[in-house]
């Protein structure tokens, strides 16, 4: 009888056992909201700047501009968004309101608006045309409504705060259909009474998530998605998703430039990074900027250094006084877009064989050769470093390694490198990095092996990958990256 009982706990131990290693990882630290995710999936967005400035030529408005100074030719917002969408974009966030103070919607709470413009009579709403042409063309639809005013004769009195909470509410209160972000620009300047505002933050958060409860908040500080810490396309080389806010706020209070590019490890709010950068010197389109579109290769540094390096990229591309993007720009988004296609078209990893240490069967190696995001690779709890070798059955060329982790359970992964197999039977290093995070794409020398070895030199808790995969690019060198 006690033999019986013995071997019965012997095999309820072995059937613990097997289903601990069949368990997914607890979440470690902060981790995506379902809205977080799905906009960091999104990868690349457009931003279109458009305003008076856009007539004016200067870059940040004065606010003493007659309604009058915009007056779009020819608004096409369906070439927008057919444009975007042909370039590989999901969505497009305007400027519905620059510092100017000037709504490119008929907002009630200000007199700055196109209602007093001659174009289309004052009966035009460049919102409703963008947004009714983002649902048309299956792209999310966003706005950058700047809280600074430097208009409105209220800014720098506590009346603004709730002025602004009511331009809020005439925008996102349903007239517009869903918007996926809202972007706030931190910067607080003189208004017309020379005073400058002391924003209600609280209060304006509160109240995008009161009336779009789905939209991701951005600005330097989240509560969505943050800054990157410049406007040059460049996210940090070491970049964590996790941030510190406690003390901090958008703007000047901000934290250090150096802390929003690269994040905080193991910080207790998940925010994101997203990259912004302008196709052109400025913000706003000028004819005389035409000449100085980036190139091909420029965007291309931009992709691997913000998508390539765990962040969104937020590609400002500004419509010109027609109200259509330009012929040059458009051109060169195509190529941008025809570039990406060819590099990612094939994955060299494909017919490999993944040998290396893995939770159980439901984590195995191989899961990362898989385009499923949900089905991943994943260690034993404890166990923070592990080695992957990835066989091929014949010589494979590459130069770009591109990992994904899996961030619904949090941001782990703080050192790897990588290791080929030369044909000499030794492993020579090819790469060593930090984070990963939701995608990391790892330029490396052009090499041709039948083995790569990856190894995680440290994390924060048992390691994730959702994705391990090979490119080759032939269009941008990677000496121009580092």
């Amino acid at each position: 009888m006690r033999s019986y009982t013995l071997l019965n706990v012997y095999f309820l131990l072995l059937l613990l056992l097997a289903v601990s290693c069949q368990s997914a990882p607890a979440p470690y630290g902060a981790c995506p909201t379902p809205q977080q995710l799905a906009w960091q999936q999104m990868e690349m967005n457009l931003f279109c700047h458009f305003g008076p400035n856009t007539f004016t030529g200067a870059e940040w408005g004065t606010g003493t501009e007659p309604e009058d100074i915009f007056n779009p030719t020819d608004l096409d917002c369906r070439q927008w968004t057919a444009t975007a969408r042909s370039a590989g974009f999901k969505g497009v966030i305007i400027t519905a309101k620059h510092h100017d103070g000037f709504c490119l919607w008929p907002s009630p709470e200000s007199v700055h608006t196109v209602a007093r413009s001659a174009w289309r009579e004052g009966k035009g709403d460049v919102l409703r045309e963008l947004s009714e042409a983002c649902k048309a063309d299956e792209l999310k639809f966003g706005v950058y409504i700047s809280p600074w005013d430097r208009n409105d004769p209220r800014y720098g009195a506590p009346e603004y705060n709730g002025a602004f909470v009511r331009t809020l509410e005439s925008v996102l209160g349903g007239q517009y259909g869903p918007v996926f972000e809202q972007w706030f620009d931190g910067a607080c300047g003189e208004g017309p009474t020379g005073r400058r505002q002391v924003y209600d933050w609280p209060l304006f958060n509160e109240t995008v998530h009161r009336l779009q409860p789905n939209a991701v908040i951005f600005s330097d500080v989240g509560p969505g998605c943050r800054w990157v810490g410049n406007e040059a396309g460049q996210a940090g080389r070491t970049n964590w998703s996790t941030l510190e806010v406690e003390g901090f706020e958008p703007g000047a209070g901000s934290p250090p430039t150096e802390v929003l590019n690269g994040g905080t490890p193991g910080a207790s709010h998940w925010a994101a990074p997203e990259t912004d950068v302008s196709i052109r010197p400025g913000w706003f389109w000028r004819a005389s900027e035409t000449p100085q579109v980036k190139s091909v290769q420029h965007l291309l540094k931009i992709y691997y250094e913000s998508v390539g390096r765990n962040s969104l990229l937020l590609l400002n591309v500004p419509p010109d006084t027609r109200g259509r993007i330009d012929a040059v720009d458009s051109l060169r988004l195509m190529e941008f877009r025809a570039a990406l296609d060819q590099i990612f078209a094939e994955d060299l990893s494909s017919g490999a064989s993944v040998s290396g240490d893995a939770r159980g069967r439901r984590f195995l190696p191989a899961n990362v050769l898989s385009t499923d995001y949900d089905q991943y690779w994943a260690l034993p709890d404890g166990q923070t470093r592990c080695t992957l070798t990835f066989s091929f059955p014949e010589p494979r060329t590459f130069n770009r390694v591109l990992l994904q982790e899996y961030i619904p359970l949090g941001q782990r992964i703080a050192a790897f490198h990588l290791d080929i197999l030369t044909p000499e039977g030794e492993w020579r290093q090819i790469a060593r990095e930090t984070t990963v995070g939701y995608k990391r794409i790892v330029l490396t020398p052009t090499v041709t092996t039948t083995a790569l070895r990856l190894t995680i030199d440290d994390a924060l808790a048992c390691p994730t990958l959702t994705r391990v995969a090979l490119y080759q690019d032939n269009m941008y060198c990677e000496a121009e990256a580092n």
